[in-house]
């Protein structure tokens, strides 16, 4: 473990709200309300998300006046990383301290040809998935879109470039802070700024229906995963206490209709539990839920959690569990959470309280 302070703490309860929870429209209301010409806002977008600097002072073609009102005005730095994980060139954990102390983790995921970020949009969660570290202690607040954007831009800093890939698969569940996350999908995807193609971002919710029913309202291409983890409600009640608020009678409806408003084909999550979920009669109740449906299946071992006392299933266990999707021509992926030994996989990530 290295300390790795990539800026000077934010100033913390300053009062003041955060430059990057601005659109870029906002921010070009803002210029004109402050008596500053309009295209001065895409200037200040441009350093904000491609040049990505949070220094006022480098910003040297925006007017001196205008960067001391905007001092005035804004906090431009969100968060600062307090303690990295890992080393560089493989996948490596990042604790980011929010302004008002809060914190968070993200992981930087590097492949060949790709540059993944996992994102947290939540200080802890509501939801408390059996198997997840993140809601174990509780949920304490929404995290703003200049938080979110926040971890993109350290991940861009460690990187010295722009991610390629974006997952909403950190601390939280995307859905329970929608219009955060959606504009910060927006500024990832921004071809001024960011230029992350949608099908480039994925959110994963843990089967939120109002949330999917928005979503495919909102005309963005972006790749949606639903964490499923059972085939059946009994065994997803024990699992996800969402199920007792969207069960699957009522899930995998809005699912279907995602599909057919947005053309975009699902993927369900499943995490392979050892005697819990990952046997024949599981595999085949699956594919009998999916059968017909156009979805992919990821099957991910389950990663250890302390406080959740189950293991992985052997790894002749899952692939028998893919061979039966596989036969009955469900579209399937078996594959290995990176960053087990930095408690930064799947369900790993934790929200530590103040």
């Amino acid at each position: 473990m290295d300390d790795h302070p990539v800026h000077p703490p934010p100033p913390e309860s300053s009062g003041l709200p955060l430059l990057h929870n601005l659109t870029c429209s906002e921010i070009e209301s803002w210029m004109v309300a402050h008596g500053t010409p309009p295209y001065r806002a895409r200037q200040l977008w441009q350093w904000l998300y491609v040049h990505r600097c949070r220094d006022l002072a480098r910003m040297t073609n925006l007017p001196a006046t205008l960067r001391n009102q905007i001092a005035d005005a804004f906090v431009t730095d969100p968060a600062h990383i307090t303690e990295t994980q890992g080393v560089e060139g493989d996948t490596r954990k990042l604790l980011l301290r929010l302004r008002d102390g809060e914190q968070v983790e993200s992981v930087l995921i590097p492949a060949e040809n790709r540059r993944t970020i996992c994102v947290s949009c939540q200080a802890g969660c509501r939801f408390r998935c059996a198997f997840c570290a993140s809601g174990q202690a509780g949920f304490r607040r929404n995290l703003e879109p200049g938080e979110i954007l926040a971890q993109v831009l350290s991940a861009c800093d460690l990187w010295q470039q722009p991610p390629t890939h974006v997952v909403f698969m950190g601390i939280g569940e995307p859905f329970d802070n929608y219009d955060a996350v959606l504009q910060a999908v927006r500024t990832l995807n921004d071809q001024d700024g960011f230029r992350i193609g949608a099908r480039r971002i994925t959110i994963s919710t843990c089967g939120m229906v109002p949330g999917i029913e928005r979503l495919a309202g909102e005309g963005i291409q972006v790749e949606l995963s639903v964490s499923l983890h059972a085939p059946n409600n009994a065994l997803r009640n024990r699992l996800m206490p969402v199920n007792q608020r969207y069960p699957m009678e009522v899930l995998m409806p809005a699912c279907d209709a995602y599909t057919r408003q947005t053309g975009r084909i699902i993927t369900f999550e499943y995490t392979l539990i050892h005697n819990l979920n990952d046997g024949p009669e599981c595999a085949r109740e699956l594919a009998r839920l999916l059968q017909g449906r156009p979805a992919r299946v990821n099957l991910i071992p389950l990663s250890p959690v302390a406080e959740f006392p189950h293991a992985p299933p052997a790894p002749e266990q899952a692939e028998r569990f893919a061979a039966i999707l596989t036969e009955a021509r469900i579209n399937s992926t078996l594959r290995l959470s990176r960053g087990c030994a930095l408690d930064a996989a799947c369900g790993q990530l934790r929200y530590r309280p103040l």
